[in-house]
Order: structure tokens, then C-alpha cells, then sequence
């Protein structure tokens, strides 16, 4: 749900961003309604004292940092059901927003999906020694990921929670990639769960333009 003049959450960010994303699938979650204001990364118009994105805008705060931004909407605004409320339960959706965030997302999108983008959007030749040297790593990833969920379910034993609306977008960017679609179909419960999740409301509100 987009918001207009009265939106309750401003993002400003760029709208190919995928934790702008991951905020925009929090709002949704928690029925709030919000707009997203484009604004590039290193623009004078973005207030991130460290040239990230998103910004947001909220009950008359400004936060920056997509962990708290995304627990706040949750706490303030979705009666917490994205988090569970035992802390061991817990701790297992904190283990998997840090793994997304600090070895997922760089993984993949230095690897794979900035080299993509710039390529398709901006028409910047692709640089295959840097694909390749990525592929390695970015395979043994997914084969982590593959395991986790054959293992014991891994996050999808939770619930949707936060766990989700992390690890979705910079999955599914990744999925966007010739090489990252090969990968993750050699994956069948990432590839299941992909396919669930893409079922959720959410995630079809938030669709980017470039998803076929």
C-alpha cells in the first residue's frame, strides 16, 4: 500500500535499493502506509551521515540503519508479529538478519548483482574476471544456505518474521542474475521458499520493475 501526501513512513532511498525494499515489505507487513522518495545514495539530498540508504521518516523520527528501522515499524506499528517473543527463538531470526546483512549481501551484490545492474541500467560493460572470481564463493553460499534449510528448516521454522523480509530481497536479487538463477535452481528448498514467499502480499507490492 502507497502512501500519498499523508503517509505515515518516508523512505528516501533509491528504488532498486534492496534494503529499501526490505522497508518498504515491513510497512506492508505492518499496514502502515508509506512513499518512497527517490534519493541516491551519495546525493546531497541524503541525510545518512554515511552516504547509505534508506533514510526514513516516522512518527516524527528520522532513523537510518535497516535493522532498526524495520524493528521500530514492526514494534511501533505491527505488534511485533515479524519478531517472535521467546529470546531463543529470537536469536535465531537476529542470527540470520546478520547473516544476510554482513556475508550475504556483500557476497552477492559485489559479486553478482551490482556488476548486473550496471550493465542492464546504466550499459557499463560486464567485467567477467570479476564474476568469476565471485562465482566460487557466492556458490558456497548458497550451498550453506541449501543445507541449513535441509537441515532443521533453518529460518523458515520461524515463521515469516524479520528473518524473511532480510533475507528475501538480497536472495531474490541474486535469483535476478544469469548466474544466480542457475545457482538457486540447483537449490530445491531455497527455491521453494523463494516461491512461497513471492506469494505473500508483501512481497508482490514491492515488486521491482525489473522482476519479470
Amino acid at each position: 500500500m502507497t502512501g500519498g501526501p499523508n503517509a505515515q513512513v518516508r523512505i528516501f532511498g533509491t528504488v532498486i535499493s534492496t534494503y529499501t525494499r526490505i522497508v518498504e515489505i515491513t510497512c506492508e507487513e505492518s499496514r502502515v502506509t508509506h512513499e518512497t522518495i527517490a534519493t541516491a545514495a551519495q546525493s546531497p539530498n541524503n541525510r545518512h551521515p554515511f552516504g547509505k540508504v534508506p533514510v526514513v521518516e516516522v512518527d516524527g523520527l528520522e532513523l537510518i540503519e535497516s535493522v532498526a528501522i524495520a524493528q521500530y515499524i514492526d514494534n511501533a506499528h505491527g505488534g511485533t508479529a515479524l519478531q517472535p517473543d521467546d529470546p531463543a527463538t529470537r536469536a535465531v531470526m537476529d542470527k540470520w538478519i546478520a547473516i544476510a546483512n554482513n556475508y550475504l549481501f556483500p557476497q552477492f551484490e559485489n559479486g553478482l548483482v551490482m556488476p548486473w545492474i550496471m550493465h542492464r541500467v546504466a550499459g557499463y560493460p560486464l567485467d567477467p574476471e570479476r564474476i568469476n572470481r565471485a562465482l566460487p564463493q557466492i556458490s558456497r553460499s548458497l550451498g550453506f544456505l541449501e543445507a541449513e534449510l535441509d537441515r532443521d528448516g533453518a529460518w523458515t521454522n520461524l515463521g515469516f518474521t524479520l528473518a524473511d523480509v532480510f533475507l528475501y530481497p538480497i536472495v531474490r536479487s541474486l535469483q535476478l542474475t544469469p548466474q544466480g538463477e542457475v545457482g538457486i535452481a540447483q537449490c530445491d528448498r531455497l527455491s521453494a521458499w523463494l516461491t512461497t514467499a513471492e506469494k505473500r502480499p508483501s512481497i508482490r507490492a514491492t515488486r521491482w520493475e525489473s522482476e519479470p
